[in-house]
């Protein structure tokens, strides 16, 4: 027997966790006034270039003295210029609770061998940050891309703090609020909450972390595209514009567009409130359904963007294939993209829940989600 479909569909069916939806009212047109065939260190570069740093300090609400730079290679080329440059100075402790946690534990013990203290938690958990030793220097993701958990504030982090605190944010920035304060080094990129295009991370620096790579040399070779300062000091054009390497100018205009575009629904505030809206609607479902589940054990530290559900259904016998083929359900139907879980985290669902998402979408799309796994529990009864 045929399980009916629901009437109602997402009008726009990108979930992905990343690349992200692009803002709702996105056309090409908006990208006109790109600085197409010009030189980045021409003026018209340099002045759009240095409107993206500055919008970004005030949307953010990041103080005046810490630095922001646009450098290469996404998020993953921030935090890698963060770890080359500043750790080794002293002991650090790596934080982990999902995959790119996993990752730069691996880069900091294994590649750059510092000596390091490191504390995991399983997916769907978080390190307890009241055991975290401050006066080492801390690495860690703010929120958990791949198992959607995040940090739920800064409070147990000292203000006193000898070391430095080295924090991703990429899932986080423009969507959950980041206590500069306690914060030392933030990195982002852009395909994340402002669904902007990829390639190019964000770099902010605190005061101490200005003086830690104007006081610690390490003892390793740095390769050019990490090496921010000169002569012992900073190399205050890469956080005036003045990039290691070259950056696309359509990419630009693009974040530059999504700045405006993320004032014109009330800025950081605005837009936190619209993932909160978009994660409520499948907290909701999943309180409404026995059959799923958060991922996040701890309400406290549920994500609002990278919302990561497991099937709980004790039907289910292979659970990783019973997710893949409810994606793929969801997929073939047009009404959801790209919502398989992340390779290296349990089999579930990811549905991305940032700002550049309508909450109508979401709403449109969780019926569709519970027609998948009845579909997909029915085919699996007949099969057996």
């Amino acid at each position: 027997m045929a399980i009916e479909a629901p009437t109602t569909r997402p009008a726009n069916p990108r979930f992905s966790s990343g690349p992200c939806a692009k803002i709702p009212t996105f056309t090409l047109d908006k990208l006109a006034d790109a600085a197409l065939g010009r030189s980045h260190r021409a003026a018209i570069g340099k002045e759009k270039l240095k409107a993206a740093i500055e919008e970004t300090r005030d949307l953010l609400g990041v103080p005046a003295d810490y630095k922001i730079g646009i450098v290469p290679a996404s998020d993953t080329g921030a935090v890698e210029m963060a770890l080359w440059s500043m750790l080794g100075a002293r002991k650090a402790t790596m934080l982990a609770w999902e995959s790119f946690g996993a990752g730069w534990v691996t880069d900091v013990v294994k590649q750059l061998k510092i000596d390091a203290e490191v504390k995991t938690a399983e997916y769907g958990q978080i390190v307890d940050f009241a055991e975290v030793d401050f006066n080492t220097d801390v690495v860690f993701t703010w929120n958990g891309t791949t198992s959607g958990v995040r940090v739920p504030n800064g409070d147990a982090i000292p203000a006193d703090r000898e070391g430095l605190t080295i924090c991703d944010a990429t899932s986080a920035a423009f969507a959950q609020d980041l206590p500069f304060d306690k914060l030392d080094v933030v990195t982002f990129s852009w395909q994340k909450v402002l669904g902007g295009e990829a390639a190019h991370g964000m770099l902010i620096l605190s005061p101490r972390a200005v003086e830690r790579l104007e006081s610690y040399t390490p003892a390793w070779p740095m390769p050019k595209i990490f090496r921010m300062t000169k002569g012992g000091k900073l190399n205050e054009g890469i956080f005036k514009g003045e990039t290691i390497n070259t950056p696309s100018m359509l990419a630009v205009e693009d974040y530059l567009v999504a700045l405006d575009w993320a004032r014109s629904v009330g800025g950081l505030k605005g837009l936190m409130a619209r993932a909160d809206a978009n994660a409520k609607v499948i907290w909701d479902f999943c309180e409404a359904n026995d059959w799923i589940a958060n991922l996040a054990e701890d309400d406290a530290t549920r994500s609002n963007t990278s919302v990561c559900l497991k099937f709980t259904d004790d039907r289910i016998k292979d659970g990783a294939a019973f997710a893949k083929a409810v994606a793929k359900r969801l997929e073939a139907a047009g009404v959801g993209l790209d919502l398989g879980a992340y390779r290296d985290a349990p089999a579930g669902l990811r549905i991305w829940c940032g700002g550049t998402i309508d909450t109508s979408d979401v709403e449109a799309l969780m019926p569709w989600v519970a027609h998948a796994f009845e579909a997909e529990i029915a085919a699996q009864t007949e099969a057996a």
